[in-house]
């Protein structure tokens, strides 16, 4: 197991009162692992009080990277909220502080026993 933040990098918008996140995986051998484990549903399950929204995600396999879109995320938006984040890019570190299982060494692609 490994923290996301390990083998991805992360970047964070807004628009209105919905956030986008989107995840850049580093390594291609993690790709598969981490499509499989880092869906809309794991990431309102994993923070239920911040995405009150719909969560979406849009997944761009040739550059290995998905994007959440988090509708109603930012407590009205920019100019309605009193929120400290009002833009909400600490929500790509909470992402990447996410755990995910990675298949063993010996088991990815191009790697030696």
């Amino acid at each position: 197991m490994t923290r996301l933040y390990d083998i991805a990098t992360a970047r964070a918008g807004d628009k209105g009162n919905t956030s986008n996140i989107a995840v850049f995986v580093r390594d291609p051998a993690h790709w598969a692992a981490v499509c499989d484990q880092l869906t809309a549903d794991a990431l309102r399950t994993a923070y239920p009080a911040l995405f009150r929204g719909p969560v979406t995600r849009y997944v761009i396999d040739h550059l290995h990277c998905m994007n959440f879109v988090l509708e109603q995320s930012l407590e009205g938006g920019v100019s309605d909220s009193l929120n400290l984040d009002g833009h909400g890019k600490s929500f790509s570190f909470l992402v990447l502080d996410l755990i995910i299982t990675l298949p063993d060494a010996g088991d990815l692609e191009g790697d030696a026993p």
